[in-house]
């Protein structure tokens, strides 16, 4: 089965710029919004808002790690578009949301690895938490509960982290010994190494594909 991880924080947060230490060869990007990268370089890029369409590029785009960046407005685009109304409406986009995530456990090979960065808001407890759209979805779907691994990103003063276990007042998460610090450079490379390593899953790409670069 395929491995699911959301990375949330607020906007300017370093969600996008946590992608910047791949190269073309490592990962594909779902560019669910259209926005170009917040650094230099390129990377393969996809601007798909589709569901089924976002599946057929994940299933084959002939790489071991994607992101899917801005993965909420996959619920927003929904709501703009969608002609169904009421409670139909707002089952369906968290159904459709949560169809996705369950699709890379169900159906993709087991070495690859799927980010989703997400916006995040706060929860009626206070805490911070990914952001859906209300309590509609909130009530039927806890989207954290779908994830082993929930990262969170955070600013202190110019420099930018990873939270990567809970304190209380996030809905943050990673398995035990997985990460040796609770704050970690927002670097979505070296985490991708570090769960391949714990969990024992394919290198992001073969040895005698990369040319030995990393």
């Amino acid at each position: 089965m395929g491995v699911a991880v959301m990375v949330m924080g607020s906007s300017g947060s370093g969600k996008s710029s946590s992608m910047r230490n791949f190269t073309a060869d490592e990962v594909a990007v779902i560019n669910v919004a259209g926005k170009p990268f917040p650094f230099r370089g390129k990377l393969p890029s996809l601007v798909i808002s589709d569901y089924d369409k976002i599946k057929a590029a994940l299933l084959k785009g002939g790489r071991r790690t994607y992101i899917i960046d801005d993965s909420q407005y996959l619920m927003g685009f929904e709501e703009m578009d969608s002609t169904k109304t009421g409670y139909e409406r707002f089952n369906s986009i968290g159904f459709n949301f949560v169809g996705l995530v369950r699709y890379i456990s169900d159906e993709l090979p087991n070495d690859t690895i799927v980010y989703f960065l997400q916006h995040t808001e706060v929860g009626d407890d206070g805490r911070v938490k990914a952001k859906t759209l209300g309590k509609l979805i909130d009530n039927h779907y806890t989207l954290e509960g779908l994830f082993s691994i929930v990262l969170m990103c955070e600013v202190d003063k110019d420099k930018h982290q990873f939270v990567t276990n809970s304190d209380g007042t996030n809905t943050c998460k990673s398995p035990m010994g997985m990460f040796e610090d609770k704050r970690i450079d927002n670097d979505l490379k070296l985490v991708d190494t570090t769960i391949r390593k714990y969990w024992d899953l394919t290198p992001i790409v073969d040895a005698e594909d990369d040319g030995g670069e990393g």
